[in-house]
C-alpha cells in the first residue's frame, strides 16, 4: 500500500508538472500576400479559410498587401523593425536576398530537416537554388529561406475584337516577331484617340523584355557587376521609345490594366496573376499569346518566382514552418491554379497537368505561360548588389529614356557605371 501510494503521489506530481492546454485558445498567424487585383485577394481568402477550417488550434488572419512597386516590400520591412509585421508573408524572388542578408527571415533549414514530409526536389530547381544560398560565403550553414508559391511567365493578353476591328491577324504562331507586333499595335491605335496598340506597366520586367529579346541582359554572367553597356540594349530600348513616340503605347507609368480591361488596348503584357481579374472584368472577346521573338532570334520571357517567408521575430516558427508546407502543398496548390492566379511551383507533372486543365470552358491558352517560362530569364536575388537600389537607379533611367530626356545610346554608355557602386562583390 505504501508502494501504490508513493506511485500516486509520484504520478499527481507529473501530472501538475505538464503544461496545461486550455481547450478553445488558439494561436493566431497573420500572412501576407500582394495581390495583383480583387479577384486575387479572394483566390487567397479562400486558401486561407481553406486552411483555417482544417487546421485546429491554429487561426489565420489573411491581409492582402498593397501595391506592385517596390513600396510592399519597404512596408515589410518598417513593419519588420518595428515588431508589427506578419508572422508569414510572400516576397518577390528578386528580394529574398535583401531579407535574408539583412536577418528580417528565419533560417528555416532546421525546421524542414525536421519535416519527415518535405522535400526539396519537389520544387522547382531555380528558386531553390536562390532560397538555400548563404549570403555569408565563410559559412558552411544550410540554410533555407522559404518556398516558393509559384512560379510564371509573361503573356500578352489581347482583345481578339479590336485586332479584327484594325483587320490584323491575331497574335502568335511561327512568325510573331517584332515587325508583325509592332505593325498590329500600330494598326490597333489608329482605331481611335482614346484606344492603344500596346501597354506595359512601369516595373523592371517590362522594358526588361525588350531589352532581352534584342540580346541584353541586367547582368553580367554570375550577377555580380551591370550588364546593359552594349548595343543590344540600345535595339531593345529604342523599340519600346518608338511604341511610345508614335502614340501607339499607353504612357509610360500609366497602369494598363484598367484601360485594357475597358477594351481601349490590344495588347496588354502581364502575368497569370492578371488572368482573374480580367476574366471577371473583361467585357470583350480575349486571349494570350507569347511574347513576340526579338532581334535576338529566340523565344524570350521571364521566369517569375516568389516565395513564402517567416519572419525572424515571430512567436511561433514551428506553426510558422506548417503554415508555409500547408500553402505550398499540392492541395492548396491545385486550388489556386484551378482559380487562375498562378502556376504551381512544384515541378512534378502531375502539377503541371493540373494548371494546364484549369479554367475549363474558358479557352484561355493555358501553355502559353508554361511555354514562356520554360525559356524565362529568371529572377534572381542579389546577395552581392543591392537590388532595390540597383532596380531604382535604372528605373530612373528608363523613365527620362521613355520621357526622351535620354537617348537608348546614352542609357547603354552610362547606366553601368551609374550602379557599379551597388554591387558588393570584389569591393
Amino acid at each position: 500500500m505504501k508502494r501504490f501510494t508513493i506511485f500516486v503521489i509520484l504520478g499527481a506530481l507529473l501530472v501538475m508538472s505538464l503544461p496545461v492546454v486550455v481547450q478553445g485558445q488558439e494561436i493566431t498567424l497573420r500572412w501576407r500576400t500582394r495581390p495583383d487585383n480583387q479577384a486575387e485577394i479572394d483566390v487567397y481568402t479562400t486558401a486561407s479559410n481553406t486552411i483555417d477550417a482544417a487546421w485546429d488550434g491554429v487561426k489565420l488572419v489573411y491581409e492582402p498587401g498593397g501595391s506592385e512597386t517596390a513600396g510592399y516590400q519597404d512596408v515589410l520591412v518598417t513593419e519588420l523593425e518595428a515588431g508589427t509585421a506578419p508572422d508569414v508573408f510572400w516576397i518577390p524572388g528578386t528580394d529574398v536576398a535583401r531579407f535574408a542578408s539583412a536577418g528580417l527571415i528565419l533560417n528555416l533549414a532546421p525546421y524542414a530537416a525536421a519535416d519527415p514530409e518535405f522535400n526539396i526536389d519537389d520544387f522547382y530547381a531555380g528558386p531553390m537554388s536562390f532560397l538555400t544560398t548563404n549570403p555569408d560565403m565563410n559559412s558552411d550553414e544550410e540554410v533555407l529561406w522559404g518556398l516558393p508559391r509559384d512560379i510564371s511567365a509573361f503573356a500578352i493578353y489581347y482583345n481578339a475584337e479590336l485586332f479584327a476591328e484594325a483587320g490584323v491577324d491575331l497574335p502568335g504562331g511561327d512568325d510573331w516577331n517584332w515587325d508583325r507586333f509592332m505593325e498590329a499595335a500600330m494598326a490597333i491605335s489608329e482605331l481611335g484617340d482614346d484606344v492603344y496598340g500596346f501597354g506595359m506597366n512601369a516595373w523592371w520586367a517590362n522594358w526588361g523584355y525588350f531589352v532581352n529579346a534584342a540580346g541584353s541582359s541586367f547582368f553580367n554572367e554570375d550577377y555580380t557587376a551591370c550588364g546593359l553597356n552594349n548595343e543590344a540594349t540600345v535595339v531593345g530600348l529604342q523599340a519600346a521609345v518608338d511604341l511610345f513616340r508614335s502614340g501607339a503605347a499607353v504612357p509610360w507609368g500609366t497602369d494598363s490594366e484598367p484601360p485594357f480591361l475597358a477594351g481601349k488596348v490590344g495588347m496588354f503584357m502581364n502575368g497569370r496573376w492578371a488572368t482573374p481579374g480580367t476574366l471577371a472584368n473583361a467585357g470583350f472577346e480575349w486571349n494570350v499569346a507569347p511574347l513576340p521573338i526579338g532581334p535576338s532570334g529566340k523565344p524570350t520571357n521571364w521566369l517569375f518566382w516568389g516565395a513564402y517567408v517567416v519572419n525572424a521575430k515571430t512567436a511561433h516558427p514551428e506553426e510558422a514552418w506548417e503554415l508555409i508546407t500547408r500553402l505550398t502543398s499540392a492541395e492548396i496548390q491545385g486550388a489556386v491554379a484551378s482559380l487562375g492566379a498562378n502556376i504551381p511551383s512544384r515541378q512534378t507533372q502531375d502539377a503541371i497537368d493540373l494548371f494546364l486543365a484549369s479554367l475549363p470552358g474558358t479557352g484561355i491558352n493555358n501553355s502559353v505561360f508554361t511555354d514562356g517560362a520554360a525559356v524565362g530569364v529568371s529572377e534572381a536575388p542579389l546577395f552581392f548588389g543591392n537590388w532595390p537600389k540597383i532596380d531604382q537607379i535604372y528605373g530612373q533611367n528608363i523613365t527620362e529614356v521613355f520621357n526622351g530626356t535620354q537617348t537608348p545610346q546614352e542609357f547603354a554608355d552610362t547606366i553601368c557605371d551609374k550602379v557599379a557602386a551597388e554591387f558588393t562583390a570584389g569591393n
